[in-house]
């Protein structure tokens, strides 16, 4: 039998549990290092399913407390870079703009993205700056 792992830049609840609800053995982040990713390739050829560290965590959240369900979290739990970088995606920047107002690499930015959406639960730069404007983030 085929055992599917998946390669993503997509850190999302509801892709995560999409691809769980498939048949997928793992779920991993494509900022993962090569010989962490050729691991988890022989990992779950063996058997043993693979999974980020914040995939799992979110994963066994939601097991635990069922009635959380899939959505927005606070914005506590972003590092101050993040805020940052959400403050700039309010106002309508887009990532080239942000990585330039940082002194960043635009990947670093879509990196940061990638992570502000999975901590506020949310599925787009849309949702994320209307979050910050509703919660006086930007």
């Amino acid at each position: 039998r085929t055992k599917v792992l998946m390669l993503t830049t997509f850190d999302d609840d509801e892709y995560v549990i999409r691809a769980l609800r498939a048949g997928a053995r793992g779920y991993l982040l494509k900022d993962l290092p090569a010989a962490d990713l050729a691991a988890a390739v022989r990992l779950v050829h063996a058997g043993v399913d693979q999974y980020s560290a914040t995939v799992s965590a979110r994963v066994l959240g939601m097991l635990r407390d069922p009635g959380r369900g899939i959505g927005p979290q606070p914005a506590a739990d972003l590092t101050k870079r993040e805020s940052e970088i959400l403050r700039l995606l309010a106002t309508g920047a887009s990532n080239r703009e942000i990585a330039r107002a940082l002194y960043v690499s635009e990947g670093t930015v879509k990196n940061h993205v990638s992570n502000i959406l999975t901590r506020l639960g949310v599925r787009d730069r849309t949702q994320a700056a209307i979050y910050a404007l509703d919660h006086d983030l930007a």
